[in-house]
């Protein structure tokens, strides 16, 4: 109750998500995570874009901004680089993240920002119809493909490896405890951080897959999840139909803000022995 007064908007309530939506449950995973750190209010930036996770934003206590679709890495990357001080998350959805903003998150791991960017990752555009997105799964079914979705899904893992953030993770809604964990992990990390967060879309995704109640769905999170240390131990059949969860990658690299400032004082200096 003491975290819902103090990090919660008394606007929050009611929300708009739907009867067993998984974004509260990451929400409040953010939540208990910005807390476990005692992170500064007035400190701390939430940027989102547009959708049903980016909704979130507006509910936060903190200095918040609601952008454009698929642009919130965009302003995150500008706020970061005015002050570097400043803790920014962003709260993102599978297709705001990587569909319209896709360019913009390949480049915010290849510049390796000091961003800690949540994807609530439920598979379909929830709000806006129930299209598919970019993370849809192979031969799912959705309002653009009521016969079945015949593209492959990201990796989202994979592609911010690839693209070069420094620490990626992934948990369930289910998993709700080690996803606070992980964002923790994510926002102590300093430079661009990924969090897979999966979480079920009973309504617009659910139902059309026949994936049967919220319960249900998580139900499923649970036995199709695989901890990254298990998973080391089994063999690729075993594998099968599996999702790795737990820390995905941790690695260094220069922190972007930092190495502007550093370009800053070369410049200044430069210019001030002439």
């Amino acid at each position: 109750m003491a975290n819902i007064e103090k990090y919660l908007r008394p606007s929050a309530f009611p929300h708009i998500w739907c009867p067993g939506c998984g974004n509260g449950i990451i929400l409040a995973s953010i939540i208990r995570a910005i807390d476990k750190l005692n992170l500064k209010q007035d400190k701390t930036v939430i940027v989102s874009g547009i959708g049903c996770s980016s909704r979130a934003s507006g509910y936060m206590n903190f200095n918040t901004v609601h952008t454009a679709h698929g642009r919130a890495l965009t302003f995150a990357t500008g706020i970061k680089l005015a002050n570097p001080e400043l803790n920014v998350l962003v709260i993102t959805g599978d297709g705001d993240a990587t569909a319209i903003g896709g360019n913009h998150f390949i480049h915010a791991a290849r510049r390796n920002i000091d961003l800690t960017t949540i994807i609530f990752n439920n598979n379909i555009y929830g709000m806006t119809g129930g299209q598919s997105s970019p993370l849809t799964p192979l031969a799912s079914r959705s309002t653009t493909a009521p016969y079945g979705h015949i593209e492959r899904a990201f990796d989202i893992g994979a592609l911010a490896i690839a693209s070069g953030a420094t620490y990626v993770a992934r948990a369930t809604a289910y998993h709700a405890n080690m996803l606070t964990d992980l964002v923790v992990k994510g926002i102590e990390n300093k430079g661009f951080s990924v969090i897979d967060a999966i979480t079920q879309c009973p309504v617009s995704y659910g139902r059309k897959n026949k994936m049967g109640s919220a319960a249900k769905m998580l139900e499923w999170q649970k036995e199709h999840a695989m901890p990254v240390q298990a998973a080391a131990k089994l063999s690729p059949e075993q594998l099968k139909d599996k999702f790795l969860i737990g820390e995905l990658h941790r690695s260094e690299a220069p922190e972007f803000t930092a190495e502007y400032d550093k370009l800053i004082a070369h410049v200044q200096a430069k210019r001030g022995n002439k």
